[in-house]
């Protein structure tokens, strides 16, 4: 049993990854005719069926979850050899990829406005999400994440400093509300499911009813329009927060900071430089 072409796999890989033809053929820029030949001869070549057809889409096989296991690592691996053959440079220029968190952008763009003047040569990718990118499949140079130090095997661990997490209310709600001394007591505006295990999320945890809970949003800019509406307290970053009055902040509800390299990039000047200006250094 043999496989006669990568591309064969990598358009399997695309299919498991989206689940349909048709989206594979998009993300790979070509015809969903070739796609469904493509997978009809790669199951012919190893005598086995990769995938289950159904009204929906295409669903694996246990012989294609086992076939693309090996094909994601394959691709990992091409994607981790780009990424390192692009921060090799001596120069400090070419792409960066930055990863971190939605409501962190206050804080790290002045620092990387700072790293694009001094070297005009880079192009910022700068990517915000909640998930965590894997450094050693190429996704980023640099990740931000909170909480508990990283402790991946090959990542290099820098701290940042520490992010607080006041909780604020508009003038107007204390003046209907009175002073803000319970939480429990109050509306709330609240990040979302995936910041659960953050430590004002973990604080509150018990100590608030559902019902309380007005709105929740990662995205900050949701959150500020329900809070300066008068409609209930919740958290935001310092810097949104202008006119608002911070009616709560616990030393517990801070999260620490990190920069996350992976160990094989971090010695290139491109990548020092950028931990370095998001250090503030």
């Amino acid at each position: 049993m043999t496989i006669d072409s990568w591309d064969d796999l990598r358009i399997a890989l695309a299919v498991a990854r989206t689940g349909t033809v048709s989206a594979a053929a998009e993300s790979l820029g070509v015809h969903h005719a070739t796609v469904i030949r493509r997978i009809d001869g790669l199951e012919s070549q190893l005598g086995v069926k990769l995938f289950q057809r159904h009204p929906r889409g295409y669903a694996l096989t246990e012989a294609g979850q086992a076939m693309l296991k090996v094909a994601g690592d394959a691709d990992e691996r091409f994607a981790q050899l780009a990424v390192r053959i692009a921060g090799g440079a001596d120069r400090i220029e070419g792409e960066l990829i930055v990863t971190s968190l939605p409501e962190l952008a206050d804080v790290v763009m002045p620092r990387l406005i700072r790293l694009m003047r001094q070297h005009p040569g880079l192009r910022v990718n700068y990517v915000t999400d909640v998930r965590l990118f894997r450094l050693d499949a190429g996704e980023a140079h640099v990740a931000i994440r909170a909480g508990s130090q990283p402790t991946e095997p090959d990542y290099v661990v820098r701290s940042m400093g520490t992010m607080r997490h006041p909780v604020y209310a508009a003038p107007e709600y204390i003046a209907t509300h009175g002073e803000v001394t319970d939480i429990a007591a109050h509306p709330l505006a609240l990040l979302g499911p995936q910041a659960r295990n953050a430590p004002l999320m973990r604080w509150l945890h018990g100590k608030i009813e559902p019902g309380q809970i007005v709105l929740t949003a990662n995205d900050e800019s949701a959150r500020e329009a329900v809070i300066r509406a008068g409609l209930a307290i919740g958290p935001l970053s310092p810097s949104r927060a202008e006119g608002l009055v911070e009616v709560m902040a616990l030393p517990e509800w801070e999260s620490r900071l990190w920069l996350v390299t992976h160990v094989d990039l971090h010695r290139t000047p491109k990548v020092q430089a950028a931990v370095a200006a998001l250090r503030g250094d």
